[in-house]
């Protein structure tokens, strides 16, 4: 049994993400084309071509498999609903008690976040944690790193319409 971890995708994210997949596939051949077209240059522990040929390959089947472990636990669903309440795939409104501003961000996997601007923080961060099932007006607390804890207040939760 694996312990691959469920991340929550909208469909969209879910193709951009099974695209990249296909072409990083794809591309498989032309790497392995460029690692033997190297190899044929010679001492191979002077030949930075096929060094970082192969650096390449690593890179991109280390990617490959990443993209196909987050694929296989991926839940993929419709954009959650507008209820207020924060969850996955929510962009969350918050206030640090001290602080004179809101922050901003997407409750979500960066994956999920995909190439858009707004910040993300991971549902199992400290702060993702403490704010899963909030309800807008709610104040939770979290331990920050050095040991002390930090409210933020729930101020809004709308769905990611990224």
């Amino acid at each position: 049994m694996s312990d691959t971890q469920v991340t929550w995708l909208t469909q969209e994210a879910y193709n951009r993400l099974k695209q990249e997949l296909d072409e990083l596939i794809e591309n498989r051949p032309v790497i392995a084309q460029k690692i033997n077209t190297s190899r044929e240059e010679g001492d191979l522990k002077e030949n930075g071509g096929y060094h970082a040929a192969r650096e390449e390959q690593g890179q991109q089947e280390a990617r490959i498999r990443h993209l196909q472990e987050l694929l296989r636990g991926a839940k993929v669903g419709e954009t959650p609903p507008a209820n207020g309440i924060a969850g996955p795939g929510m962009v969350l409104t918050v206030r640090y008690e001290g602080d004179d501003e809101d922050e901003t961000f997407l409750l979500a996997t960066r994956e999920e976040g995909g190439e858009g601007s707004i910040e993300v923080y991971s549902p199992e961060s400290p702060l993702g944690r403490a704010l899963l099932g909030a309800k807008e007006g709610e104040t939770r607390e979290y331990a920050l790193p050095n040991g002390k804890i930090q409210k933020v207040a729930l101020n809004k939760a709308v769905p990611y319409e990224g």
